[in-house]
């Protein structure tokens, strides 16, 4: 083996690792949201046409670009624990040039929210539930959440959009008025 190869086999090594152990730190690998699912919440997302976007556990960027391509004029924010898929993210912003999308390697949970008027996510169980007891607790200022797949626990959404695919994959769409939850 040349220095080379050991050079590509020990970052494919590092690559792996870190992907493991934010996963098990996070509970959750990061995934993408699939291409039907993307163009529902852009769309979903029109509903809110004023302020900042935040999505909550931005992953590989996907939608957190798509957004911000698609609102050049509002700011968009994703917030990524795990390295790799951050830095992957933040890439692909510099890339196309996107001055809109501010991509922090931040935990959303221990962070306080600034000021939005949609919040956009796809998390897991636990991640919602700890999101429902964020907004419960800090109320924050935001007017729209939509979430892929995940409900927020013992909130009503004001619509649940079926994808058309296999699994007939919900995307939750709720209404948060005056930084409270409408239950």
């Amino acid at each position: 083996m040349n220095n080379f190869e050991f050079i590509i086999l020990f970052a494919s090594f590092a690559v792996c690792l870190s992907l493991v152990w934010s996963s098990l730190r996070s509970g959750i690998t990061p995934v993408p949201s699939s291409n039907k699912a993307k163009r529902t919440i852009l769309q979903a997302a029109d509903r809110s046409s004023f302020g900042t976007i935040i999505e909550l556990g931005s992953g590989w960027g996907t939608l957190a670009l798509a957004l911000a391509e698609k609102h050049p004029h509002r700011q968009v924010i994703g917030y990524e624990i795990s390295p790799i898929p951050w830095f992957v993210s933040w890439c692909l912003k510099k890339i196309k040039r996107l001055d809109n999308l501010n991509l922090r390697r931040q935990n959303f949970i221990s962070v306080e929210l600034p000021p939005s008027t949609l919040l956009v996510c796809y998390l897991y169980p636990g991640g919602m539930s700890k999101l429902a007891e964020k907004i419960e607790k800090e109320k924050p200022q935001v007017e729209i959440l939509i979430s892929n797949t995940f409900a927020l626990p013992g909130v009503e959404p004001e619509q649940v959009i079926r994808l058309r695919d296999l699994y007939k994959s919900p995307i939750y769409v709720y209404r948060l008025v005056g930084s409270d939850i409408e239950k």
